[in-house]
């Protein structure tokens, strides 16, 4: 089924809302550069493979390239909000394309109340530190979910102006302190230009042992949200162009500063950064702030932390209502078309998915509290544990749809080609299935204190619950209603509809 203005019961989103640069934004505050910087980077220096994390983040950039490869070749012959969902859908069935749907869109769902937790977290830790003033994170946590509703209610281009504000700023921050040390010449130890040798991507270096998993694993969770982009097709101008582009520009753009950011953070604090790390973590950061350029510039740094954090959290709120406007406009569940599905005659957003995913992050982030739950060490790890394992899940089998579309249902022979649409994306889908491995393998250590918990051991069988529900939807449908089957995953928008 595909998208036109006349289509019945099925509500468009504002088309041309967003260009180039606004579609970029979206991508890289959901990233969300000084979030992934400051909360990963000391973890992968302490207990990962060490002084290696800019070869590790040099390592996922090329893996994400090659990914990103396949996937823009699909962006230009299928757009829908819900990006992984259909193309999936279209590459691989409506069964597997069912299952990666409820998969991703947990994920997305999940991020906002995760990154809600962290902006939380640090507003209260900002607030003490500067102000001397201690409100409750609970507090916090209900200002960026009424904000995100507030400013998602609107036009699209509303929140990308937001974002664009955030993310400047938090990227100039960052930019700022390493451009000062290479310019000094590093720390104690120089530039340590041998960290960025790609072997160092998998052997522990440095004074303390680690592991190499969990390092890889870390670097590779650092651009979760960059796929975000495909999400914003049917909002964006001439999408058929605009998407390919932001795409690879953020996933470049993106793998770029991080290797450069953390290759000056590992050379500012020098050999000893796995010890600093370990013990004050995000202070390999802050240390050479103060050193370099001043401590009013580790004042500035903590706020940005907290306006990126929220920016994060924003970007995640609107991919969420997107996958949530996406299956509900299909309406394989009675009466969500008009619901879910439907979007604001004035401003063209998904209003009411944006409500509801409100309403759910609402639920998560009061049942945690009401466990007596930290809004940083629980809500913001677990709940980021168990949205990267679904969305790295779905990132591998989107991968192998484009082999499914291109090569064996051989649509677009003018764009199918050995390199682009079958290479590609095997050593990519191969790649994410690896960094998934990772992912089990490492999940007590990332999660840290956080794995004792109940919700932690129930992880695995929440996504596995997911993937079943998803299956059986579809296979009863298939059977009991097959029309209603055939529109799974299928609308698409009218000007990029699939042709023989």
């Amino acid at each position: 089924m595909t998208i036109t203005k006349e289509s019945p019961g099925v509500s468009r989103l504002k088309r041309d809302a967003v260009g180039l640069v606004g579609v970029i934004f979206m991508a890289v505050a959901t990233a969300a550069p000084i979030t992934a910087m400051t909360g990963n980077v000391p973890i992968v220096v302490a207990f990962g493979n060490g002084l290696g994390v800019p070869a590790g983040y040099l390592f996922a950039t090329v893996v994400l390239t090659i990914f990103s490869v396949g996937y823009t070749a699909m962006s230009k012959h299928i757009t829908a909000a819900g990006a992984f969902y259909g193309y999936i859908s279209h590459g691989l069935g409506q069964v597997v394309g069912m299952v990666s749907g409820l998969l991703a869109t947990m994920a997305y769902v999940v991020f906002e109340a995760s990154i809600i937790g962290f902006f939380a977290y640090s507003a209260n830790d900002t607030f003490k530190s500067l102000a001397g003033v201690d409100i409750h994170w609970l507090w916090f946590a209900f200002l960026g979910l009424a904000l995100n509703m507030i400013l998602s209610y609107f036009d699209i281009n509303l929140t990308a102006k937001v974002l664009g504000v955030f993310l400047i700023t938090e990227i100039l921050m960052l930019g700022l302190v390493a451009l000062v040390t290479l310019f000094n010449g590093g720390g104690p130890d120089g530039l340590m230009a041998y960290t960025l040798n790609p072997i160092n991507a998998f052997q522990t270096t440095g004074l303390q042992a680690g592991a190499v998993g969990l390092g890889l694993f870390m670097c590779f969770w650092s651009w979760v949200g960059f796929e975000s982009t495909a999400m914003y097709g049917e909002e964006s101008r001439e999408p058929k162009k605009i998407i390919p582009i932001a795409t690879l520009v953020s996933v470049v753009g993106i793998g770029l500063f991080y290797t450069f950011v953390s290759w000056m953070t590992v050379a500012a604090n020098g050999v000893k950064a796995p010890e600093l790390a370990a013990e004050q973590f995000a202070g390999i950061f802050f240390n050479p702030t103060e050193q370099f350029i001043g401590t009013w510039a580790v004042g500035l740094f903590k706020i940005l932390i907290l306006t990126g954090s929220f920016a994060c959290s924003m970007a995640f709120h609107n991919c969420a209502a997107r996958y949530l406007y996406a299956l509900g406009r299909e309406n394989l569940i009675p009466g969500t078309a008009r619901t879910l599905g439907a979007t604001h005659p004035t401003h063209g957003s998904p209003h009411i998915a944006g409500f509801v995913q409100t309403a759910i992050s609402v639920v998560l982030i009061l049942a945690f509290a009401a466990a007596g739950m930290d809004p940083y060490v629980h809500i913001y790890t677990l709940l980021a544990v168990l949205g990267t394992l679904a969305i790295l899940i779905v990132q591998t089998l989107c991968s192998f749809s484009v082999i499914g579309y291109f090569h064996v249902k051989k649509k677009h022979p003018e764009t199918a080609n050995v390199w682009r649409t079958l290479i590609a994306p095997l050593v990519g889908g191969l790649s994410m299935a690896y960094v998934v491995l990772l992912l089990f393998q490492n999940q007590e250590a990332a999660a840290g204190d956080a794995s004792k918990s109940s919700f932690f051991t129930a992880i695995p069988w929440i996504v596995v619950g997911l993937a079943v529900l998803g299956a059986g939807t579809a296979l009863y449908l298939k059977a009991r209603n097959p029309a209603k089957y055939e529109v799974i995953g299928r609308i698409v928008l009218e000007d990029t509809v699939e042709r023989d």
